[in-house]
């Protein structure tokens, strides 16, 4: 069953989106950006209100269903995409997004995230990266650099810390791209491309949470260095970057460097261009750039066409129920391995 698409009714517009509820976040927090971008793009897409629903689990992030005046619901910790992918399958008409964090998303949810990504369920997934755990006062999170010292790692983390890019790209996501919480027009153009995808969709944002760990995307979202670390993949260009757009990317082997063009004979023509559609392999060699010591990709790595999990649920049981003396319960019960107790 297909989503349905409003054509009969004027353009929703932002505030049609906007909740009656108060937003309680700090003051100053990345995520009344995301909201707002998100709110944003909403209308654009073309879905009625009722149509759409936001699942969240634990954390600052989760507060998300809360201000979006769709359906939504608050669930328990990192089981979202668990809860979204069963109302998925009860109800493919609808649009269904999961709102996560870092912690929620990556500890206790991981399980639960990487087999929503592995089955391309048809989820659109948000999940908020602020290398850091807010809600519950600073702990350190999953995505903490090493060497991070917070409440739980006084002397400072001594593991090693998850690219979510990796986790969605090894889960097999069709659909895997990052953004800023200070960039709001790519943002937009970020969420726009995920909430257009058929299958998982995952997005991870880079957020500040300006309480227990400000400035944590400094080196990738400050002024002064924004435009030398920070790498827009656009499919079918190069992945040029710099405020000259002279600095690139070249594969080595298996391995990508940042070059110059211009510079030890470098040209254009070596400067690697990107393909979303490639094998994943490129997207996870290029989501190794990492800060500090290199830029940080973001846009769209990876989006591709597979089967979609409830479409494939559907035709199963539309194989089964056709065949005769299907569809029995009774029969269900008493046919197969039994286990006799006298």
């Amino acid at each position: 069953m297909a989503i349905a698409i409003e054509k009969d009714k004027p353009l929703l517009t932002r505030k049609d989106f906007q909740s009656d509820q108060e937003v309680r976040w700090c003051p100053g927090c990345g995520d009344y950006s995301i909201l707002a971008q998100v709110q944003k793009v909403m209308p654009e897409l073309g879905v009625k209100r009722e149509n759409v629903v936001f699942i969240s689990g634990i954390g600052c992030s989760s507060r998300f269903p809360y201000y979006m005046n769709t359906y939504g619901f608050h669930t328990i910790h990192g089981r979202a995409p668990t809860i979204a992918s069963g109302l998925k399958l009860t109800r493919p008409d609808l649009q269904i997004w999961v709102v996560t964090g870092d912690g929620d998303g990556l500890s206790i949810g991981g399980n639960h995230l990487i087999h929503a990504l592995r089955r391309n369920v048809d989820l659109k997934i948000l999940l908020f990266n602020n290398r850091i755990y807010g809600l519950t006062k600073g702990q350190y999170s999953p995505t903490s650099e090493l060497g991070k010292r917070a409440k739980s790692t006084p002397y400072g983390s001594i593991d090693a810390p998850f690219n979510p890019l990796h986790v969605a790209l090894g889960a097999g996501a069709t659909f895997v791209a990052r953004a800023i919480d200070v960039e709001p027009v790519h943002l937009q153009q970020v969420i726009h491309r995920a909430a257009q995808h058929k299958g998982s969709a995952f997005v991870e944002i880079l957020q500040n949470c300006n309480v227990f760990n400000d400035l944590a995307w400094e080196g990738v979202t400050g002024k002064a260095v924004k435009d030398d670390m920070q790498i827009k993949l656009e499919h079918g260009k190069p992945v040029l970057f710099g405020k000259d757009k002279k600095k690139g990317v070249r594969l080595n082997g298996f391995h990508p460097e940042i070059v110059t063009v211009g510079q030890n004979g470098v040209e254009e023509k070596d400067i690697l261009v990107w393909n979303e559609k490639a094998d994943p392999a490129l997207a996870f060699m290029i989501a190794q750039l990492e800060p500090p010591t290199m830029p940080t990709p973001v846009g769209v790595l990876r989006a591709v066409d597979r089967p979609v999990h409830h479409e494939m649920e559907v035709k199963q049981l539309e194989e089964v129920t056709s065949k005769k003396g299907t569809g029995s319960i009774e029969k269900l019960l008493h046919d197969g391995d039994t286990w006799n107790v006298s």
